[in-house]
C-alpha cells in the first residue's frame, strides 16, 4: 500500500517502509495526495503571475543571487542558467554515499515539505521527486560537507543534479552505480528536467539529510528499549540475581515514568522465575569458588549494572520520547527559505532561518547520549557473564569444550568494549560546534548532519552490543540448563530463549566461528522476533 504524502500527516513509520524495503515486498511507494498537489499548483500559479517579472521586488533566490549576493538581481532571462548554477555552485559534498535507505528517506522528505505548501516549487519538482523514488533511482549523495545551516546544501545539491539528469551526477539503479542520465534512461524516465525560478533553492535549502538520517536512527533506537529489558531480564536469570529491586514500591518511592516501565517490564519477563532466588543460588555452578553443599551467603542485592537497570533504561526511555516529539514535527516540517505564506487571497514571500538544523543537531545529540550509556551499562553486564567471580559460577568464557584448546566468549565481549569506547567518542555533542561560513553570511550553523551520521553509528552499535548480551545470556542458560533444571527460569525468560534458540544453537562443543552468531544475533534483534515472542509469552511490554 503507498504513502500519500501531503505536508502534514507522514509518520517515522511510513518514512521508514518507504525507505527500506520489506523482504521480498519490496518498497512502499510514495504518491502526492491530491489536495496537496492542487495546493502547490494554487501557489505556483500565484507566484508565476506576480513574481516572475523584472519590476518585482527583491526575493531571496527567486529573482536574487544567495549568500552575500542577496543584493543582486537575478533577470527573467537568466533564471535558467541561475537555476542549474545554483545545484552545479553547491555540489561539493565528499566522502563515502549516504546508504541507500536514507537517500530514499531524503527524497521522500524532501518531498513531504514542499507538499506543506510553504516551499513554492513547481509541482513538476515534487513528482519528479516521487517518481525516481518510485522508480528505485537513487542519486549517489556524499554523506559529507553540510554544516545543517542553511539546510543540507551540498549533499541536497548531489541529490537535486541527480534527479535533474545533470551530466556530471550518478545513481543507483537496480544496484549498479552508473551517471545519472544513463539511470534516468533505463527507468524509462526522461533525463532532461530543467528547473524554473525557486525550484533549486527549494531542492537544495533544507535540513533534509540531517532529518532523513536522524529519522531511521531513532526509529532503530526506539526498536532497542523492550530489548535492552530482555536483554536485563536474562542476564538476572543467568546470575540467579534479586527481583526485589524492580518491586513497584520502590519506583513510587522515585516515580519517574520511563524508570517504572522498566522495571515493570523485567518483573513481567522474569518475575516468575525459579532461578532467581535463595533456594537456586544453593546449586553450586561449575566454576563457582564455593564446595559442593555450602550454603550460599546471603545475596542481599546485586551490582550497579543489574539493580540499577530502570534507572539506566528508564532515562533513555524519556529522551527517546522528547526526541520522537522533535523529529516528528520536523518530518511535517519546511524546512528551507524563503517561505510562501499564505495572505489573503494572494501568497507573501518572507525570508526566515527554518533552514536551521538546531532541533536535529541537539535531538541527535541525545539520542547519541542516552544510547551510548545504553550500550555501555549492556557491556557491563554480558562481561560479567564470562568472569566466574562475577557471575556466581558460570563457566568460564562460557565456555563448553576443553579449557585452552578453546576460549570461548572473551573475545566476543572484548569486540563489545570496543564499540562502547567507540561510541563515547561519538556520543561527544555535535551541536555546540559551530565555524562560520560562506564569508560569515552564514555565522552560526547546526552541525545537524555530523549529529545524525554519528546518532546513527552509535545506535547501530548498540544494536550489536544488546544482541551480543542477549547472544551470551542465551549461551550461559544453556550451559547450565541441565543443572538448574529443577529452578525454570521464568516465562517470558523461555520465550526469548527459545527464540534465539530457533535460529542460533548453543556452543556445547568448544569454540566456532563467533562472527556468525554475532550477526545472526544482529539479525534476529532487528527482525523484532525475540520481543514477538516475549510478549506472546507475558503480553505487551511497555
Amino acid at each position: 500500500m503507498s504513502v500519500a504524502i501531503d505536508g502534514t500527516t507522514l509518520t517515522a513509520e511510513q518514512v521508514v517502509r518507504v525507505a527500506r524495503a520489506d523482504g521480498g515486498a519490496g518498497f512502499t511507494a510514495a504518491t502526492l495526495a491530491p489536495e496537496a498537489r492542487e495546493r502547490i499548483a494554487e501557489a505556483r500559479d500565484y507566484i508565476d503571475a506576480n513574481f516572475m517579472n523584472d519590476d518585482a521586488p527583491f526575493m531571496y533566490s527567486f529573482n536574487t543571487g544567495v549568500g552575500l549576493f542577496k543584493d543582486q538581481r537575478v533577470l527573467m532571462s537568466e533564471m535558467a542558467d541561475y537555476q542549474r548554477n545554483t545545484v552545479y555552485a553547491h555540489a561539493t559534498g565528499i566522502g563515502e554515499p549516504l546508504a541507500e535507505d536514507a537517500t530514499r528517506a531524503t527524497m521522500l522528505l524532501r518531498a513531504n515539505a514542499f507538499a506543506s505548501n510553504y516551499s513554492g516549487p513547481r509541482v513538476e519538482v515534487v513528482e519528479r521527486l516521487l517518481a525516481c523514488l518510485n522508480a528505485g533511482l537513487h542519486p549517489v549523495i556524499p554523506s559529507k560537507g553540510s554544516v545543517g545551516a542553511s539546510g543540507d546544501l551540498a549533499p541536497l545539491a548531489h541529490m537535486s543534479g541527480a534527479i535533474c539528469g545533470f551530466p556530471e551526477a550518478e545513481m543507483v539503479y537496480k544496484g549498479v552505480r552508473m551517471p545519472a542520465r544513463e539511470a534516468l534512461q533505463r527507468a524509462g524516465l526522461s533525463t532532461e528536467f530543467p528547473l524554473a525560478a525557486k525550484d533549486a533553492s527549494a531542492l537544495i535549502n533544507g535540513s533534509t539529510v540531517s532529518l532523513a538520517v536522524g529519522v531511521l536512527a531513532m526509529e532503530d533506537a526506539r526498536r532497542l528499549l523492550k530489548h535492552a529489558d530482555i536483554a536485563l531480564a536474562l542476564t538476572l536469570e543467568c546470575i540467579r540475581g534479586e527481583l526485589a529491586a524492580f518491586d513497584p514500591r520502590v519506583h513510587k518511592a522515585r516515580p519517574h515514568p520511563g524508570q517504572a516501565a522498566t522495571a515493570r517490564n523485567i518483573l513481567r519477563i522474569a518475575g516468575d522465575s525459579k532461578r532467581c532466588g535463595e533456594a537456586a543460588r544453593q546449586l553450586v555452578f561449575p566454576d563457582e569458588a564455593r564446595a559442593p553443599g555450602s550454603k550460599a551467603p546471603p545475596r542481599v542485592q546485586d551490582v550497579y549494572s543489574i539493580r540499577c537497570g530502570p534507572q539506566v533504561h528508564g532515562p533513555v526511555r524519556e529522551a527517546m520520547e522528547f526526541v520522537t516529539r522533535v523529529m516528528t514535527t520536523e518530518i511535517n516540517s519546511a524546512t528551507d527559505n524563503p517561505l510562501i505564506c499564505k495572505d489573503g487571497d494572494g501568497y507573501v514571500c518572507i525570508s526566515a532561518g527554518h533552514f536551521h538544523g538546531a532541533y536535529v543537531a541537539q535531538a541527535m545529540d541525545l539520542l547519541a547520549i542516552a544510547a551510548t550509556d545504553l550500550g555501555s551499562i549492556s557491556e557491563r553486564r554480558l562481561a560479567r557473564l564470562i568472569d566466574p567471580t562475577m557471575s556466581y559460577g558460570l563457566p568460564r568464557n562460557l565456555l563448553a569444550g576443553k579449557r585452552g584448546l578453546n576460549t570461548g566468549y572473551a573475545t566476543v565481549q572484548c569486540s563489545m568494549s570496543a564499540l562502547v569506547m567507540e561510541n563515547r567518542h561519538l556520543s561527544a555533542p555535535g551541536s555546540v560546534d559551530s565555524i562560520p561560513g560562506k564569508s560569515n553570511a552564514e555565522d552560526h550553523v547546526s552541525n545537524s548532519t555530523w549529529c545524525a551520521r554519528k546518532a546513527r553509528t552509535v545506535v547501530e552499535n548498540v544494536e550489536q552490543i544488546l544482541a551480543c548480551e542477549i547472544l551470551m545470556a542465551a549461551q550461559a542458560l544453556s550451559l547450565v540448563d541441565d543443572l538448574a533444571r529443577d529452578y525454570p527460569i521464568a516465562k517470558g525468560s523461555r520465550a526469548a530463549l527459545d527464540a534465539v534458540r530457533s535460529v542460533i544453537a548453543p556452543a556445547l562443543h568448544g569454540d566456532r566461528w563467533y562472527a556468525t552468531e554475532i550477526n545472526q544475533a544482529l539479525a534476529l534483534l532487528r527482525s523484532g522476533a525475540i520481543v514477538e515472542a516475549v510478549e506472546r509469552a507475558v503480553g505487551v511490554l511497555d
